[in-house]
């Protein structure tokens, strides 16, 4: 009987002088694949963001195998040593403290530097704290923009707010616990209280929580909370009509910040963000 096509495929243990990218749970544990536990128990050895994470899922599925230590602080020193043993034909494991490395970590560096050498590559799939944010969000998920952590950098940081203020694409940020406050507040700043948002707090552990509506409703839910966890937070992006405001209204806009108190300079500066206009477009409106 002849085929019309031929099916290949990986085999699966580990094979030499390959680097694994491996999926860990955002939260909770169980969430990990049994390919995943496979492939970390039997590499030659397993580089973790941070070993003391890694070894609860080690312990929970009673699994032992060599860690070493692979994260921002050392990943220069580690990445050379990395690639010359998977040259001489160890198999290794990258992962980060939850979900996919790569993400926000120097999985990044490893990734680029591997394929750079010519080393081969195989991803084993696992959560992901922005695609599972995006779908239990209702915001629109077919496309989208990931950001990350925004840069602290007040310049840089304002230049990524403005584009995610004038983006047709819902938004995905990443935040500390303690600084979703001041996030929140510029998101005002540059989107207005009416955008709509979701911050999900503790995806998939025991208290995990989606606080979803507009940004004035999410920054009085969280107004004199406690706030803890990793937070990922989630923002819908404009409609093509926004792109061209209603010059009259902002007009109007303009005379009732100044009515309220506001220098022309503070009113125009504000009503410029947020809607992806000059300031001195602002001042013509007088």
């Amino acid at each position: 009987m002849n085929n019309n096509f031929s099916l290949s495929h990986r085999k699966e243990e580990p094979e030499n002088g390959v680097l694994y990218i491996v999926g860990t749970p955002i939260g909770n544990l169980n969430d990990i694949s049994q390919r995943a536990l496979n492939i970390l128990k039997n590499v030659s050895l397993v580089a973790c963001e941070d070993t003391r994470q890694t070894k609860k899922i080690m312990n929970k599925f009673n699994i032992t195998n060599k860690l070493i230590s692979f994260n921002k602080h050392n990943s220069l020193i580690k990445i050379p040593k990395i690639v010359k043993d998977l040259k001489e034909g160890k198999s290794i494991a990258i992962v980060s403290d939850a979900g996919m490395p790569g993400i926000c970590d120097p999985g990044e560096d490893i990734a680029r530097s591997a394929k750079l050498e010519g080393i081969d590559m195989i991803c084993v799939p696992g959560a992901c704290a922005a695609i599972t944010a995006l779908v239990t969000s209702g915001l629109p998920s077919s496309s989208f923009v990931f950001e990350g952590f925004l840069p602290k950098k007040k310049i840089d940081r304002e230049k990524i707010l403005l584009e995610i203020s004038k983006n047709e694409k819902t938004t995905i940020i990443y935040e500390s616990p303690k600084r979703l406050r001041k996030l929140l507040n510029e998101l005002l700043e540059f989107c207005g209280g009416d955008r709509e948002i979701m911050v999900a707090r503790e995806l998939t552990k025991k208290f995990e929580e989606h606080v979803g509506n507009n940004l004035n409703n999410v920054i009085d839910f969280f107004r004199d909370k406690d706030i803890i966890g990793e937070i990922t937070v989630v923002i819908k992006g404009i409609k093509k009509r926004d792109l061209n405001p209603d010059k009259s209204i902002i007009k109007k806009d303009l005379n009732d910040l100044i009515n309220a108190g506001l220098s022309l300079s503070a009113a125009s500066k504000y009503l410029a963000k947020k809607n992806g206009l000059k300031k001195s477009e602002i001042y013509n409106m007088i």
